[in-house]
C-alpha cells in the first residue's frame, strides 16, 4: 500500500481553526509522564500551524477509558508538559464536544492552542459514531491528522471526522509513510527483514508481504518456536502454535521459490520456567530438551543474523527476539539492534518492543527510522490499509 496525501503544507492554514489528531497516548505513573516522545513527535506540525497563526484545536486519547471519564488518564499532564515545550499557554478543555468546549474553540486567536479531553472519555469516539464525528468537526475548518500510532483504528478523531472536514496529513505522518513506503517500494539492496515477538499468527501478513519484497528475512523471538515444529525439532514447553505448523512450512517454501535467504536461530537460551531468574542454559535449537523453554536466541544465532545483517542497504526490524524485558534474556535483541545501528544501512524499526531496546540501548540516533506506531507500522508493513490515512485527500 502506497500513499500519496496532502499535508499541511498543500493547504492553505493560515488564520483558520485545525482541528489536529495527535497521539498523546504517553507512558504515566502516579500521574507523570514517563517518556515525552509522542508529544515531542507532534511539535513540527504544531510548531508549523503556530508560524501560520492557525488556531489550533489538538485531540487525542489515552489508555482504555472505555467511553467512562478516568481522571488518572486526562490529558491534563500533557497539556502542561506541552506548555512547557512550546513556551506558550495550553488551553485544556473540559470534555472533547461540550459547550464549554466549543465556546473555548469558538473563542480561539491566532496562533493559540485548545487541547480537547481524551477523545475515549466518550465511547463513541472507538465506534467511529458519525454523530460525534460531526461535532468534532464543527468546531474546525481543516483536519490534520498527525497520530501515527493510532491510524490504523477507524475511530471518530482519526478517519470519522475526514467526512465533515477537508483532511491532510502533518509532519509526522508524512515522515512514516515517506520512509517506510520507499523502503518497501524502492529498497535500497540487499533488503533484511528481521521479525521477532511471540508469535507466527501475529505475523503471518507481515512475512508474506516482506517475503515478496526482501532478500533475507530472520525470525526471532517466541514465533521461531513454531518453525523449529515444523521442521520436525523438539520445543519443549517454548510457545508453539501448533495449528499454525502447515502454514510455517509453506512460508518457508514461499521464501525457498524466491530465493530469499530465510533465516532461523541455530542455538536458544532455554529456562526452566517463565521467570526472570529461572535456571538457563544454551542449547542448539533441534535439541531443546521437555520440560524446558526457548527464552532468546543464542550466541552462535547472534553472531549468525550479524552476519546477515552487515552490508545491508536496507533493514526493516519489528519484534524483539526474546524476553527482552528481562536482564538474562535480553542479549539476543540488544546484539541485533547493535548489528543494526552498525549496518550503515537505512534503518527503519517498527515501534513497539523493537523501538524501546534500540532507545535503552543508546542506538537511537544510529537508525534512520524508529516509528511511532507499533500496530500501525506492523499493518503498514503487511501491506494494508490504514483507515487513518486512506481517509486523507490525495496529492
Amino acid at each position: 500500500m502506497t500513499y500519496n496525501k496532502k499535508t499541511v503544507e498543500d493547504i492553505d492554514v493560515a488564520g483558520k481553526k485545525i482541528l489536529v489528531r495527535c497521539d498523546f497516548n504517553v507512558p504515566l505513573k502516579d500521574g507523570v509522564i514517563t517518556s515525552d516522545k509522542r508529544i515531542v513527535e507532534a511539535l513540527p506540525t504544531i510548531k508549523y500551524l503556530m508560524e501560520k497563526n492557525a488556531k489550533i484545536i489538538l485531540c487525542s486519547h489515552m489508555g482504555k477509558p472505555k467511553g467512562e471519564v478516568v481522571p488518572s488518564l486526562s490529558l491534563a499532564p500533557v497539556a502542561k508538559r506541552l506548555a512547557e515545550l512550546l513556551g506558550v499557554e495550553v488551553k485544556l478543555a473540559p470534555d472533547t464536544i461540550g459547550e464549554e468546549t466549543k465556546a473555548m474553540a469558538a473563542a480561539l486567536k491566532e496562533g493559540e492552542i485548545l487541547l480537547l479531553e481524551n477523545t475515549r472519555f466518550d465511547k463513541r469516539e472507538t465506534k467511529n459514531d458519525p454523530e460525534f464525528a460531526k461535532e468534532l468537526a464543527s468546531m474546525a475548518e481543516i483536519f490534520v491528522s498527525d497520530a501515527f500510532g493510532a491510524v490504523h483504528r477507524a475511530h471518530a478523531s482519526t478517519a470519522g471526522v475526514a467526512a465533515y472536514l477537508p483532511a491532510v496529513c502533518g509532519f509526522l505522518i508524512q515522515k512514516e509513510i515517506s520512509v517506510m513506503g520507499k523502503a518497501l517500494t524502492e529498497p535500497a539492496r540487499p533488503f533484511v527483514a528481521i521479525l521477532g515477538g511471540a508469535k507466527v499468527s501475529d505475523k503471518i501478513g507481515v512475512i508474506n508481504n516482506l517475503i515478496d519484497k526482501c532478500d533475507t528475512l530472520i525470525i526471532g523471538g517466541g514465533m521461531a518456536y513454531t518453525f523449529f515444529r515444523a521442521l520436525g525439532s523438539t520445543v519443549g514447553t517454548s510457545i508453539c502454535e501448533n495449528d499454525k505448523l502447515d502454514l510455517a512450512r509453506e512460508m518457508m517454501d514461499k521464501a525457498r521459490a524466491k530465493g530469499v535467504n530465510f533465516i532461523i536461530p541455530v542455538d536458544n537460551v532455554i529456562g526452566r520456567e517463565y521467570k526472570e531468574d529461572t535456571t538457563c542454559m544454551t542449547i542448539y535449537s533441534d535439541a531443546i530438551p521437555d520440560g524446558w523453554m526457548g527464552l532468546d536466541i543464542g550466541p552462535v544465532s547472534q553472531e549468525l543474523f550479524a552476519k546477515s545483517i552487515e552490508g545491508a542497504g536496507t533493514v526493516v526490524w519489528n519484534g524483539p527476539m526474546g524476553v527482552s524485558e528481562w536482564k538474562n534474556f535480553a542479549a539476543g535483541t540488544e546484539s541485533v539492534a547493535r548489528a543494526v545501528a552498525m549496518s550503515g544501512a537505512i534503518s527503519i524499526i517498527g515501534g513497539g518492543d523493537s523501538a524501546a531496546a534500540v532507545e535503552k540501548l543508546g542506538f537511537a540516533d544510529k537508525m534512520t527510522h524508529i516509528s511511532t506506531g507499533g500496530g500501525a507500522s506492523l499493518e503498514f508493513l503487511e501491506g494494508l490499509e490504514l483507515p487513518g490515512i486512506a481517509c486523507l485527500m490525495d496529492k
